[in-house]
Order: structure tokens, then sequence, then C-alpha cells
């Protein structure tokens, strides 16, 4: 779940506690943490089909991080209502699930989930096209999910937040596509938002964080197919484009080490 810029009051969403660096003992928990929201995501992605709602997702969701021994992290978060966040099409982020909103062919859906397990967060997020979707869709995702490793190939200790940002903004803006910047990644470990924000793109407002060892980051590229501005709906939650365009997510706990990286909630790994 993504770090909201300007939408919420800072000083709420997370504590001034610093940048936390987590021991092996923290770092093998926030393993089990992650692989829960990875074998989430992973379900829901091969089950998803036209005609079910966001609400059945959401309760499948639940329903597993729960069986697996943890709490779901997003549930109650700031007042938010469910486990997952499910956002289609122009919707960029924070989508509630419904049980009137159907899924349809076509559609570019965004699925975001975290579980809480023994202490610690684990935090992902995937696009996945539902069914034939149109090639401009299918190429938004292909590069959303392209930036999000062009950052995390930048990681490693010793590198600083805006490698990260910028490697996922040239690749974006490479091909033709907008960064969303009213939302950024985020530290992630005892609390789902923690120090430091992992910014998508080059920026001078922030300090420029130099990576350590045993940091926890959730990177998450938001990418829009045409402005890269959003606006919130009446709901207080739900995120959409200006201009009705569509938008892709992708996002991975990834842990700092020595000589690179550990993808925490690696898909492939469950």
């Amino acid at each position: 779940m993504n770090f909201l810029t300007n939408l919420l009051p800072k000083p709420n969403l997370r504590p001034r506690r610093g940048v936390q660096i987590k021991t092996a003992e923290e770092i093998a928990i926030m393993r089990q943490s992650s692989r829960i929201v990875a074998t989430v995501l992973k379900e829901i992605s091969e089950m998803v089909e036209p005609g079910m709602t966001t609400l059945d997702l959401d309760q499948h969701a639940e329903k597993r991080i729960r069986e697996m021994g943890a709490t779901p992290s997003f549930k109650g978060y700031h007042g938010f209502p469910a486990s997952i966040c499910a956002s289609i099409n122009h919707e960029v982020v924070h989508g509630i699930p419904r049980k009137k909103k159907v899924i349809r062919r076509g559609d570019v859906l965004k699925v975001d989930t975290g579980a809480f397990y023994e202490g610690f967060h684990g935090d992902s997020c995937v696009t996945i096209a539902v069914g034939q979707v149109s090639p401009d869709a299918e190429n938004l995702i292909d590069v959303a999910e392209k930036a999000l490793y062009q950052g995390i190939s930048k990681v490693k200790a010793g590198a600083y937040i805006l490698d990260l940002a910028g490697a996922i903004q040239d690749y974006v803006e490479g091909h033709g596509f907008k960064i969303v910047e009213e939302f950024t990644g985020h530290g992630v470990g005892r609390n789902l938002h923690e120090e430091p924000s992992v910014f998508n793109f080059r920026t001078f407002e922030i300090p420029n964080v130099k990576l350590r060892a045993g940091m926890t980051l959730a990177i998450e590229p938001i990418v829009n197919a045409g402005s890269k501005n959003t606006r919130v709906l009446p709901d207080r939650w739900t995120a959409v484009t200006v201009d009705n365009s569509l938008s892709a997510q992708f996002e991975h706990t990834v842990l700092v080490t020595d000589t690179g990286y550990e993808i925490l909630t690696d898909r492939s790994l469950v």
C-alpha cells in the first residue's frame, strides 16, 4: 500500500523513528510475512476471471492470510475497510472492494495486499490483465512491471534512493508513459509505512537516503498511460487518473543486502 504524499497528514501516517535496520531474526520473520503476501497474490492472479467481484477477491485474500497465521495489514489501517486494494482501469490506487464492482474481460486490475505476521508486515502489488486486453494496456502493464525491476536492480548497500528513482523514471518516460508522483514507496517492517520514502522519480524535496544492509523497502512504481495527475473519489480512498487513462502498478518488498538485494515477495518462489 502506497504512502500518500499529500492526501493524508504525514505525521499520522508513520512514526518518526528514522530508518529501521532489521536483525537476522527480524528478516527471517519478514520472509514469512512476505511469503504469505506472495502466495495470496499468486492465487488471486490465477483465480480471477470475468464476472467475479472485487469483494470475492478480498474475501479470498482475508481467508488465506488468516489461514497462514497472519492478519491483513490493510484492514482497519486508517479506516480502510478491506484486506486488499482492488483498482480497475483508470483507478490508480486504494480501490475499495465491493460486491457491485464486477470484473470484466479486458480490465486492467491492480491488487495490492499486506500481511502482518509475528510483528512484521509484508507488502506487494500486482497488475492483472483480465482475459484479452488491448495492445496498449498490455504495453502499459509490461512497462510498469519492468520499471519495478529497473528500480530493484539498483538496490544494494551504499546506493541511494534516487538511484532507484532515476532508473524507474527513465524507463517509464523512455517508453512514453508517466510516473504518478502523489504516491510513493516506503520502508516496511514493524510498521506498514516506515522511513525512508521511496520515490519513483527524481526529486530534491526529500533527503537522498543512503541504503544500508538490513533495510526493507516497499518499491512500487505507478505508471499512467496519460496524465500523471490523480484525484480522489468521494469515498476518500480511491484515486483515479484525472483524464480516465489506464494505470498499472507493481510492488515488491525488498531487502537491502551488502551485495545487492533479496525480493521477499517474489511470487515465483511460492
